[in-house]
């Protein structure tokens, strides 16, 4: 009998992880030219800086959050499948446990 639990694998985890990534590169280097640009200078180049450091960090705060619900949804369907089947999610875990221990004492 085999099962599918197609809610644990979220559609598009690889390219969430990427957008996450994208998105803090854009913010260290929008807050490294920010620095560049010198603390006294509050001409237009430094405001224009400042929106968009603040820009991508907002991004990046976003990016945060979705990836944190989907974390928490993943986690809620975990805990369902081992509540709704206890004794295989030991056995499982046991059999994993057991081949780690086996490739851990073969170095």
């Amino acid at each position: 009998m085999e099962e599918h639990y197609h809610n644990m694998v979220p559609a598009s985890g690889d390219l969430s992880r990427e957008r996450l990534a994208e998105d803090l590169r854009a913010l260290v280097r929008d807050a490294e030219q920010l620095l560049k640009s010198g603390a006294g200078e509050a001409g237009e180049k430094a405001t224009e800086l400042r929106a968009r450091l603040q820009a991508s960090l907002d991004q990046a705060k976003e990016t945060c959050r979705r990836l944190e619900g989907r974390a928490l949804e993943s986690a809620r369907a975990a805990d369902r499948v081992i509540r709704s089947h206890p004794y295989e999610s030991i056995g499982l875990s046991f059999g994993v446990g057991v081949l780690l221990g086996v490739l851990i004492n073969r170095r």
